[in-house]
């Protein structure tokens, strides 16, 4: 049985080398890219098109559950054992304040946590770059451009010819 690929692994030796080979990547039609790099590189993310997070959202809808939630627990306390202490009202939503503030911020912080774990596909315990020969060197001197297998474009020997095209270094099929 064939093995199945994650994808194929250029080596490069600066910043402007990796960032000249993924723009001819782009322009070659491949979509499903990226790099590693011993430091952030100006400029590669613009190229690699990475999706705009969304955790705002994910706060934001963690805010409002959080605040429903106060307020509906509250106020159905309130409801279900009514206290009329020297004719306060029932429902004091000044009271409710401190609580609801609370639940606020909790809910949207988890939210965030968890958004934040799910749009970075973490806790990965394994990642198949990782078992590349000549990887132990992304965290040292050298930098990496991925293209993926599940990439439209990807056929594993024109992807290398290609990748050894645009003058990396080395070059290496990664299994998955």
């Amino acid at each position: 049985m064939a093995e199945e690929l994650y994808g194929a692994l250029a080596e490069f030796r600066s910043p402007e080398d990796l960032l000249a080979a993924t723009r001819k990547a782009r322009e070659a039609g491949y979509r499903d890219l990226d790099a590693f790099t011993p430091f952030p590189v100006e400029g590669l993310d613009h190229i690699l098109r990475f999706p705009r997070p969304t955790i705002s959202f994910v706060g934001l809808g963690g805010a409002i559950t959080g605040a429903s939630t106060a307020l509906a627990m509250q106020f159905f306390t309130n409801y279900d054992y009514p206290l009329n202490v020297g004719g306060r009202p029932i429902y004091p939503i000044s009271a409710f304040a401190v609580v609801t503030f609370e639940l606020t911020i909790l809910f949207s912080a988890l939210a965030m946590l968890i958004g934040m774990l799910w749009q970075n596909g973490l806790p990965r315990l394994s990642y198949p770059v990782f078992d590349a020969g000549r990887f132990h060197r992304a965290s040292k001197d050298r930098f990496f451009l991925c293209v993926r297998a599940h990439d439209a474009k990807f056929e594993a020997g024109e992807t290398l010819a290609f990748l050894s095209g645009t003058g990396a270094l080395s070059v290496e099929l990664v299994p998955g």
